[in-house]
């Protein structure tokens, strides 16, 4: 590592580079881009080496803006590999290695320079770099170009779309998506989401427009092959054995020197080893897509990039094509599933995904009609597992992803009748067979309880609930766990609710035993009450709803005001538990409309639920007279007593097994009528006005920690905070 580290911070000191960044003007004709663009490398994967390449580029760049409007030597670098990229299609079809490797290394100094003009200067002044020229000469590429930023575009385009992709072209295709990702870092630089860009117009407007179908198909293709990167040197030269070869002649005639060791990220090393388990080009092709897909609206048309994503259709759909939409086509979508199957660990598979479910009803209908739909949701679940170990937003995009789906009433039922056998990763209790539906409910009431009491993010439980709400008029045979957790969740927020309402009302005086009851209650949602707990919790509640009944609001406003006064401030902060008063009523009457939305539209499909429920009924009947809830506890409180009477009748020492036999005789005896009817449970997905505020930086943020062979200075980067560390 050391060797090539040295060699990188050598490269300044180069004389082909020092020759391109140098006073004299170079002619597109001359010999010296043969010399230049014959190097052999492997891009560089790890932080390391990729920032000594960034520093050691910064010198050439430096030099380079100074002298580029004298020698227009950039635009002669960029009319090289565009002359070259003219033949790139044939040159693969004839397997001519050299044409191809020196072609992308004319990219690969490009993308390096791009990346640091355009983070060291506006998008105007980059233009004027790409308008310099060199003096009079005869030129290769034609005088014809007039925008040669236009023709870059469009060139890299071209190139990912029409060249096959082999061994020796692989590396090419990479760099051109790289480039295009590189063309678009603008917005990395700028703290506002950027409405306007020179960038973004040339991919919307022009020349380039035309093939936004072709790319968004072909990065999408990209990342559903997950094709591996070709073995080291299947794209450049080796020297043979006999020491002959025409190709390696040439290269080693023009190699020699610095270039030579040019090295970077060898085989072997951990980068390398890491880059062979994915595929390096899915995985850029992937950050392109979304990147292209966020981009705002421009004043005079909408994104293209996200018309077309919005669009698409299965291969197999042989309905017209809207002519509203000139940028829709077909894809397969048995591939496309698979692949968003397999890939949902990382966050930008699961934007992805998002976004296909949320704007391409063709997708949406498509996913919910599948018959393996656990292929796709248990990955999901996984993610809102081990929630702990993820960023915020990617668990946002795993629970939102869950909301659309189960806005549907199909999937509601279907992911009943899916019966899982070892949820290995789920540890809290061992699960050898339970529904797909059950589990879900586990997962989205852990993910409830971790986010009340770790994060306490108000729009992340509200999804969650709205998710189960959406749920429950479908619940089948839930298992007796999810059944016993829908239970005790609420059991634990109804605890806690009449907790905040003591220190609230009594903040010097309440009681000591209940406070005892509550420091028992454990991380994991069991609460582990006393009889003489419960029975103070009895009396308590009682009295503290008498006092609510009487004037709700009024009453909390004057404990809330009583409370700042013993805090000696009318500017104190509240403490948590007064602060959280609102998000527990909340939460409990979300609870509540769940469970009696389920007992409501299929209590003889639930018999477990109703035994959680009565095991619990002492907690539940203390809120039969709370204002906030009077309502939503009548059809609860009213299967609380039919059942309990059954079971009285039925006599003392029940067994397990004979109360589920009374429940399920006793579901089909009473009377449904007898059950308040309440409007549907039904919550849908709407994106907040302003997406982009969320998306974009999001979006960045993914290229930034994920892009391959990408490296930006932290302290440039002024898009989103940088995390410390």
């Amino acid at each position: 590592m050391g060797a090539n580290s040295s060699s990188i911070s050598e490269l300044p000191e180069n004389e082909y580079l020092q020759k391109l960044s140098g006073s004299e003007p170079i002619s597109e004709n001359d010999p010296f881009w043969n010399q230049l663009l014959s190097f052999s490398f492997t891009t560089p994967t790890n932080s390391a080496d990729l920032k000594l390449l960034e520093e050691a580029t910064i010198s050439v760049c430096k030099s380079l803006v100074e002298k580029n409007p004298r020698t227009g030597n950039l635009g002669s670098l960029i009319k090289v590999f565009l002359s070259r990229t003219k033949e790139l299609k044939i040159s693969a079809e004839c397997q001519n290695h050299l044409f191809i490797w020196q072609a992308h290394n004319a990219l690969f100094i490009i993308c390096c320079l791009l990346k640091v003009f355009i983070s060291r200067m506006s998008e105007e002044e980059l233009q004027l770099h790409f308008t310099y020229e060199e003096k009079p000469g005869p030129s290769s590429y034609g005088a014809e170009c007039e925008d040669l930023i236009e023709e870059l575009l469009c060139c890299l385009i071209q190139l990912i779309v029409e060249i096959p992709l082999l061994d020796i072209t692989y590396s090419i295709s990479l760099e051109a998506v790289t480039t295009l990702i590189v063309f678009l870092s603008c917005q990395l630089f700028h703290k506002e989401i950027l409405r306007e860009s020179i960038i973004h117009r040339y991919l919307m407007h022009g020349r380039c427009l035309p093939y936004t179908s072709r790319l968004v198909k072909t990065l999408l293709y990209n990342f559903i092959r997950q094709e591996r990167s070709p073995p080291p040197g299947a794209h450049v030269f080796q020297q043979q054995t006999d020491g002959g070869g025409l190709l390696y002649g040439i290269a080693s005639g023009v190699a020699t020197g610095l270039w030579t060791v040019f090295t970077l990220g060898g085989v072997g090393s951990k980068a390398s080893a890491q880059l062979e388990q994915c595929s390096p080009l899915a995985s850029q092709s992937l950050l392109l897509l979304l990147v292209l897909a966020n981009l705002t609206d421009a004043p005079d048309t909408p994104n293209p990039y996200r018309q077309a994503i919005m669009s698409f259709k299965n291969t197999q759909d042989n309905t017209a094509f809207s002519s509203s939409n000139p940028h829709a086509f077909q894809i397969n979508f048995n591939s496309l599933y698979t692949a968003l199957c397999e890939q949902q660990k990382s966050d930008q598979a699961t934007l992805l995904l998002y976004m296909l479910l949320h704007q391409n009803s063709n997708v949406r209908t498509y996913v919910l009609a599948r018959t393996d739909i656990e292929n796709l949701v248990l990955p999901i679940l996984e993610i809102l597992y081990h929630v702990e170990e993820r960023n915020s937003h990617h668990v946002y995009m795993a629970l939102i992803i869950l909301l659309i789906l189960t806005e549907d009433d199909g999937f509601n039922r279907s992911i009943h009748e899916v019966i899982l056998k070892n949820i290995t990763w789920y540890a809290e209790r061992v699960l050898t067979e339970i529904s797909l539906g059950s589990l879900l409910i586990l997962v989205v009431i852990r993910t409830i309880q971790y986010n009340m009491t770790r994060t306490r993010d108000k729009y992340l439980h509200t999804n969650c609930l709205a998710a189960l709400a959406n749920m429950s008029a479908q619940f089948r045979s839930l298992h007796q766990y999810a059944a016993q957790r829908i239970i005790s969740y609420t059991c634990r927020h109804l605890r806690r609710y009449v907790y905040v309402l003591d220190k609230l009302y009594f903040p010097h005086s309440h009681c000591s035993t209940l406070q005892h009851c509550f420091s028992t209650l454990s991380d994991n949602g069991e609460e582990l009450l006393s009889l003489t707990c419960s029975h103070i919790l009895r009396s308590y509640a009682s009295s503290l709803f008498s006092l609510l009944s009487k004037k709700h609001n009024k009453v909390l406003e004057q404990a809330t005001q009583s409370l700042r006064g013993s805090l000696g401030s009318n500017d104190s902060p509240l403490p948590d538990y007064a602060q959280d008063l609102n998000v527990i009523e909340e939460v409990i009457r979300m609870m509540l409309e769940i469970i009696n939305s389920c007992l409501t539209n299929s209590l003889h499909h639930n018999p477990n639920l109703v035994y959680a429920l009565l095991y619990k009924r002492d907690l539940f009947e203390q809120f039969r007279t709370h204002p906030s809830f009077q309502d939503i506890m009548q059809n609860i409180d009213l299967v609380i007593s039919f059942f309990s009477s059954r079971l009285e009748q039925a006599g003392a020492e029940l067994s397990v097994e004979r109360v589920l036999e009374i429940i399920k005789q006793g579901a089909v005896a009473l009377p449904k009528d007898r059950l308040r009817k309440f409007p549907e449970l039904k919550f849908k997905y709407v994106e907040e006005e302003q997406p982009e505020e969320f998306f974009i930086p999001y979006v960045w943020s993914l290229v930034y920690n994920s892009a391959v062979a990408l490296y930006w200075n932290p302290r440039d980067i002024q898009l989103f905070t940088m995390d410390s560390g």
